[in-house]
């Protein structure tokens, strides 16, 4: 993992990696603090990660509130009914706002959203919570090592597209030119529309209730067609080749070392690939969950 880790800038990775080895062995039931940019709280039970809330994701009320599928309003009657809690679980489903499946689906979308957050960002120290309790926990639990490394899985693969971003960084804004949006995805129109130049990846992920790993390679991709700009353009990842065979010369130059040109199109996206799957779309009419839980297949490669 440390050549992910050198490719995005992060520190402090190889330590939450051992905290959570420990507390795996240890059987560990309770928080493990992040701190960090921009950090958050990795919830276990006997060992296993059954929650992660961190500010830079949208949490499992955030997904569901910006599906469409129940408003503020009721939201917040339910919140009351429960006595107050974050997650009103049994109102939610008594109610018929949802099922509990598709609500434990959810959570699994945010817990995994919310390590791939942590992981993107810089880790400054980590610390136990024996009496931190999760809010909206998954029935079964994780084992860390197998998180850790499906969030760095994505962090690699936006890393190794032509105009890597990173979720709390880079601010992008519409191109100057009038774009045809006919041709554009959902998301891309969604994002189009809320892009201003101070936003982030992050940011646009709570304006619009996607995962910000789905949005953060959308934002990628976007600026790689001239969809959107940064006032900074972003760098391209240098590629190490490989070495080649010595070849003798007669006291002639040693040619200039060749120079390494992003490409100008990205990897098209294979079906059935695994990748970017946690994208929650906003209910635009009665079809019901299957429009809810529409998946966007194609990690970049």
């Amino acid at each position: 993992m440390s050549g992910i880790r050198d490719s995005l800038g992060r520190a402090g990775h190889d330590l939450l990696v051992r905290a959570l080895a420990t507390c795996g062995r240890e059987e560990f039931t309770g928080g493990l603090r992040v701190s960090g940019r921009p950090g958050g709280t990795f919830h276990l039970r006997r060992g296993l990660v059954v929650a992660v809330e961190s500010p830079g994701a949208p949490g499992p009320e955030a997904l569901l509130l910006r599906s469409g599928r129940i408003g503020g309003e009721q939201w917040a009657d339910l919140v009351r009914e429960s006595g107050g809690t974050r997650w009103p679980l049994d109102g939610l489903i008594s109610h018929g706002y949802a099922g509990a499946a598709q609500l434990r689906i959810v959570c699994v979308l945010a817990l995994h959203d919310a390590a791939f957050a942590v992981v993107a960002g810089d880790v400054d120290d980590c610390e136990l919570a024996p009496d931190e309790r999760p809010f909206a926990p998954v029935a079964l639990g994780e084992p860390s090592v197998r998180l850790l490394q499906d969030a760095a899985r994505k962090a690699a693969a936006i890393a190794a597209l032509p105009y890597p971003v990173r979720p709390d960084r880079e601010r992008p804004r519409p191109p100057a030119q009038v774009l045809d949006e006919a041709g554009l995805g959902l998301l891309q129109r969604e994002l189009l529309g809320q892009v201003d130049g101070r936003r982030t990846a992050r940011d646009l992920a709570f304006r619009t209730g996607r995962a910000v790993y789905t949005v953060t390679a959308e934002v990628a991709r976007m600026l790689a067609e001239g969809l959107l700009e940064c006032a900074d353009a972003p760098v391209p990842i240098a590629v190490r080749l490989p070495p080649e065979a010595p070849v003798v010369r007669r006291r002639e130059p040693e040619p200039a070392a060749p120079r390494f040109t992003a490409p100008t199109a990205l990897p098209r996206r294979n079906p059935g690939a695994s990748g970017i799957t946690e994208t929650l779309v906003p209910e635009k009419s009665g079809a019901g969950w299957k429009g809810f839980f529409r998946m966007r297949n194609g990690t970049p490669k």
